[in-house]
């Protein structure tokens, strides 16, 4: 079977496609035909050896699949092969076959194809996450999100939505800020034609953003904070601008306002019944058409410098998804 490598750190261009033995699952586990392989932004950081989890080389990078199960390990029950699921990796998604454990792979409904499907447990997995258990966020409350275009972002705003916030997208340009619009955005701000600060705190009439969801990190993150409410919640989910910011603690006190960090990897490990139960509604929610993964571009496998230069250079406005 083909695989994706990382076999030394560095650029996705040090990537290659190696032929391997096809897995057999073992107790407990199933093996996964993939048909799509989702991107996310740390997939640019993992093979340089610059994220928080640190596999042992060779590794393929993809945290999230979708296919058809190629066959069944001892001790599975209640899983045949030929049904749809996709599954949460944490990396090694992007081959052909891949063998998981039984628990952690949920059934697609038909509603969704495999690209789509393969892009439900990152980004809207994080959103439900942050947006439920960190926050607290209640209907009526304002909710910004900074990166609002990204695959990340878009989840935010359609789960914000769906919880009853005032959904302010915050991106970088108009054509992504009508992409968050379709996608459950009641207001926007465009933080490169107008200070964030200012605008967030004219679109909130002075009182400030009770919960902020912030993908990307460097210079928008203090004047973000600047516009918080009393008691409002900063929420730490990435750094898609590239610098981590060094926040003045002073502003945490005169807001009164938490900053709360978003790892919802180790949420996964820590609480996976809580997990599961987010996952369970997450698809509810897709079958039911409330959600829709925005799907920026489907690309070959053997083309993923393409899928990894459109994260990297901000480009995609929702997910990228290699597929095989």
């Amino acid at each position: 079977m083909r695989a994706l490598l990382c076999e030394t750190y560095g650029p996705a261009e040090g990537l290659v496609i190696r032929d391997l033995p096809e897995p057999e699952p073992g107790p407990g586990e199933v093996v996964i035909a993939v048909k799509a392989a989702a991107l996310n932004f740390f997939d640019t950081l993992i093979i340089q050896n610059r994220y928080q989890t640190k596999p042992a080389l060779p590794f393929s990078p993809s945290a999230e699949c979708a296919g058809t199960i190629a066959s069944v390990g001892e001790g599975v029950t209640g899983w045949r092969v030929g049904e749809r699921v996709a599954a949460w990796l944490g990396f090694g998604a992007a081959r052909e076959k891949v063998a998981v454990s039984a628990d952690s792979i949920v059934r697609v409904p038909d509603a969704l194809d495999d690209a789509q499907a393969a892009s439900l447990f990152v980004t809207y997995g994080t959103a439900m996450h942050g947006l439920i258990q960190r926050a607290g966020l209640k209907g009526g409350e304002t909710l910004a999100i900074l990166g609002a275009a990204g695959g990340a972002g878009l989840a935010a705003v359609e789960i914000g939505a769906l919880l009853g916030a005032h959904v302010i997208a915050c991106a970088s340009s108009p054509e992504k800020l009508a992409l968050a619009r379709e996608h459950g955005a009641q207001e926007e701000l465009d933080y490169i034609a107008d200070d964030l600060k200012v605008g967030l705190r004219r679109l909130t009439e002075g009182r400030g953003v009770d919960v902020l969801y912030d993908t990307v990190g460097g210079d928008l993150a203090e004047p973000a904070l600047r516009a918080m409410a009393w008691e409002g919640r900063y929420l730490v989910v990435g750094f898609a601008g590239g610098a981590i910011p060094k926040i003045p603690l002073n502003l945490l006190l005169l807001k009164g306002c938490d900053l709360r960090g978003v790892y919802w990897g180790e949420f996964v490990t820590r609480e996976p019944a809580a997990h599961r139960r987010n996952m369970m509604r997450l698809l509810d929610w897709a079958a039911r058409g409330h959600i829709r993964a925005h799907v920026h571009a489907t690309i070959p496998l053997e083309r993923w410098t393409e899928g990894y230069a459109l994260i990297g250079d901000r480009k995609a406005k929702g997910k990228i998804v290699l597929t095989l």
